[in-house]
């Protein structure tokens, strides 16, 4: 078996990508009187979905990225916005990271 080096390789993570962006086109038919609930409450789940399988694989506590994420694949964003936005999350999650594993670097002593 390979080596996953990110959840975006992960099987499960795939499926439930695909799912949600499957559930935004579906959800495009809807009829109107829906839009502010019914559809608003079934797009959060299924992307919820992606987002924990995500944080759970590294532990994440922000959800930024994956709102970025969906944002981009759904066509609301410029490739070069997501881009950005995506460098500035792993470099914000890379200190996180940094603080959470070596919590007494950071304390007041």
């Amino acid at each position: 078996m390979p080596k996953i080096s990110t959840y975006k390789e992960l099987q499960v993570y795939q499926i439930a990508m695909e799912s949600a962006m499957r559930i935004f086109e579906l959800t495009k038919t809807f009829p109107v009187e829906e839009r502010y609930s019914m559809v608003d409450q079934i797009r959060r789940s299924s992307r919820s979905v992606c987002a924990n399988i995500a944080e759970a694989w590294r532990k994440r506590r922000y959800k930024a990225h994956f709102i970025s994420e969906f944002a981009d694949r759904c066509g609301y964003l410029k490739k070069s916005e997501v881009a950005d936005l995506d460098a500035r999350y792993n470099n914000f999650v890379g200190k996180i990271v940094r603080m959470l594993s070596s919590p007494n670097d950071w304390t007041i002593r």
